[in-house]
């Protein structure tokens, strides 16, 4: 699926806790398309008419559904970017969104129990697959998600609609960082691990899952920052 440039508006947009913001779009020109675990291209540049050269852009995973009509992202306000995005951004904005990227979820994996790993915001491309009819496919799905403190969670709401049964819910300021030993403890033989989050959280649950007898190619990582 190649990507496809898109005019949009933002409808709605919300900022439950500081330096954090859920926005969703439509598009004014066509449907979106992408698959659930994809990410887009968000540009803020009011002049681009959608030829010629692609502006200064950000990356953000798509946390909807994408038989929905909108899109969905969470972003928080880390540099130069995001601090404009936070400024500019209001009901009604017009913006540029060019997408799909990525094949996180799209690359052959095994979905018979299945490990989903997710700091903070990583859980975004996770939430477009739960709430996908294709999550049906997985059988037996485990969710290890770590937050700073139960105020980071603004996905309680839809995780209890959608989660996977087998859901690990780690408050660091209680419970300490997710217990990767855990993740481990709960996969099988044929597992597969997916894990999205902070770089340095990836690098580290990485490199522990491959010392312990894990293949590289079963690890899946949603790494493109």
């Amino acid at each position: 699926m190649l990507p496809n440039k898109y005019r949009s508006e933002l409808i709605s947009i919300s900022n439950p806790i500081a330096g954090i913001y859920t926005l969703e779009f439509k598009s004014l020109f066509g449907k979106y398309k992408y698959h659930p675990g994809q990410f887009l291209h968000l540009s803020l540049d009011s002049d681009y008419d959608g030829s010629g050269q692609w502006p200064e852009s950000r990356c953000f995973s798509m946390q909807s559904n994408p038989e929905g009509i909108a899109i969905k992202i969470t972003y928080s306000v880390k540099g130069q970017f995001t601090l404009k995005m936070e400024k500019q951004l209001k009901t009604g904005s017009e913006v540029w969104l060019k997408l799909p990227y990525g094949d996180l979820l799209t690359q052959p994996h095994n979905k018979s129990n299945t490990i989903f790993i997710s700091g903070g915001t990583g859980i975004t491309p996770f939430l477009s697959l739960f709430t996908h009819e294709s999550f049906k496919e997985y059988s037996n799905p485990r969710l290890f998600l770590g937050f700073r403190s139960k105020a980071y969670n603004i996905y309680e709401n839809e995780l209890s609609l959608v989660q996977p049964q087998g859901t690990k819910i780690y408050y660091q300021d209680i419970d300490g960082q997710i217990d990767i030993r855990n993740a481990l403890s709960e996969s099988n033989a044929d597992s597969d691990f997916f894990i999205s989050g902070p770089p340095a959280m990836i690098k580290s649950f990485s490199e522990y899952l491959i010392s312990n007898g894990i293949a590289a190619k079963r690890i899946l990582t949603d790494d493109w920052e």
